[in-house]
């Protein structure tokens, strides 16, 4: 894979986004350099430490190709009118689910990074995009995105190059592991979840949950 453009850098503060429920996906474009540390984009933060960030979450990349075909259903939603609207921290065109794979390195501007997992779907996107069916949506069609950790800290702008620089384990695309964890694809095959359980690339979190659905 040659270099991929990165299109935006965005980050974001904590704020109420369902009552007093409080999020962070509003992300707005940053412009310049953003120092990218061990848990994430200086200047980005998780309301919900639980289920995001951590070294294993530090970085969400969501696919910019995805947006046509969000846009075909939500013709009329404004946000999907510039990246930011799954709450991603980068954006990028020409790499999806199908080709990105756990345990792909790639160089992120100046920063290292390492793809974690799959973005598991959650209520919030769903609500700031006004679609109750966005999280069945994501689950049934694995436009999810991913996560990075970072392997080693850098500087990233818009307009750096992402760049792949190690691919272990290429049968193991996002689509197929998000199949396998989120999907329901584990019914039909137990056998990789015994393998996912192993993969150390794999999130913590994902590799305990192939086994608890071994």
């Amino acid at each position: 894979m040659t270099g991929l453009t990165i299109e935006a850098v965005l980050t974001g503060t904590a704020r109420p986004l369902r009552g007093e429920e409080m999020s962070a996906i509003a992300k707005a474009p940053r412009h310049g350099a953003v120092v990218v540390k061990p848990l994430g984009l200086d200047g980005d933060e998780q309301a919900d430490t639980v289920h995001h960030g951590g070294i294993d979450m530090a970085i969400h990349h969501y696919p910019r190709d995805h947006y046509v075909w969000w846009l075909e259903r939500m013709p009329d939603q404004p946000l999907l009118g510039a990246a930011g609207a799954f709450g991603e921290n980068i954006s990028t065109t020409g790499l999806d689910e199908h080709t990105a794979c756990i345990g792909d390195r790639y160089r992120l501007g100046t920063a290292l990074v390492e793809i974690s997992q799959g973005r598991q779907p959650c209520w919030k996107p769903a609500h700031r995009l006004g679609r109750p069916a966005l999280v069945a949506e994501i689950v049934k069609t694995g436009r999810s995105g991913w996560y990075y950790r970072v392997i080693e800290p850098g500087v990233v702008a818009v307009g750096d190059v992402l760049t792949l620089e190690r691919r272990p384990y290429p049968e193991w695309t996002v689509a197929r592991v998000f199949g396998l964890i989120v999907g329901g694809a584990s019914k039909a095959d137990p056998a990789s979840l015994k393998t996912l359980a192993g993969l150390k690339p794999l999130s913590a979190e994902w590799r305990d949950r192939a086994r608890s659905l071994a």
